[in-house]
């Protein structure tokens, strides 16, 4: 049977959850696997395995458990290697490569950050910062609406300065929150966010990094900004300077996307 990898942890580790609940229907039991001094905290891979709410949950406790007292490397879900004995070699493989990590995000958490724009907060602030568009508009409507291709123009000089809007808002979002992190990660982009961004945090400091997403939405009203966290540093965890090849080490190595 394929084994389900929920994180890697120091073998040490005071609180590895084994004998708890999992993903599956009906949940696996938690299993610790060891290697060394690291252990990788898994169940057996349930057939069919989906992202539904209950095994998110339940991918997402086992690593707050497992998190309580001590550093995880967390995978993300769905990580599925084909048996145990993948799971420790891959250990072997890696072990300084997850013994770097283990130490680098020790009493660390993650904050992601979406900002979009309120369409119409943001279209104000384009026309009142915007004299070339201040003119435009003004000359449209004492001509009436204008014409066609005056209508037209105005409405990409419009677009263009709201994408200028954005990319300031986005360099200055990252500007404001990084100098309270230990770290920034750039997520993919995606239609309607501005920005998607990952921060590394100090357990002990998130009420400074939250602090700071306060400063940056009464200093830009404009903005709207979903915070999600703390959470376990999913966006941290890179892949190490030399890759093993296999399908294994991709499920205990590799970023993938971030929602």
């Amino acid at each position: 049977m394929s084994t389900y990898v929920y994180g890697i942890a120091a073998s040490s580790h005071p609180s590895l959850p084994e004998g708890m609940n999992g993903v599956g229907k009906p949940a696996r039991q938690v299993r610790i696997l060891k290697e060394g001094d690291l252990a990788a905290i898994v169940s057996d891979a349930p057939d069919g395995l989906r992202a539904k709410r209950n095994d998110l949950l339940a991918h997402q406790n086992v690593l707050n458990e497992a998190g309580a007292a001590g550093p995880v490397l967390p995978m993300r879900f769905g990580n599925v290697a084909p048996d145990d004995t993948a799971v420790t070699s891959v250990l072997a493989e890696r072990a300084e490569h997850y013994r770097e990590r283990l130490t680098t995000l020790a009493g660390k958490v993650e904050y992601n950050v979406k900002a979009s724009h309120d369409e119409q907060a943001a279209l104000h602030r384009v026309m009142a910062d915007n004299p070339e568009v201040q003119a435009l508009a003004e000359a449209n409507r004492q001509a009436g609406g204008g014409s066609y291709e005056q209508k037209l123009q105005l409405g990409e000089m419009v677009v263009a300065a709201l994408q200028a809007r954005e990319r300031e808002d986005a360099a200055e979002l990252h500007r404001a929150l990084e100098a309270t992190a230990h770290a920034v990660s750039v997520g993919p982009e995606s239609t309607g966010w501005l920005a998607n961004l990952s921060f590394l945090v100090e357990r002990d400091a998130s009420a400074v990094f939250l602090a700071a997403v306060d400063e940056v939405r009464k200093g830009h009203p404009h903005v709207e900004l979903r915070v999600n966290g703390p959470l376990p540093p999913y966006s941290f965890i890179e892949p190490g300077p030399s890759e093993p090849t296999g399908a294994t080490s991709e499920a205990m190595g590799s970023k993938s996307g971030r929602e």
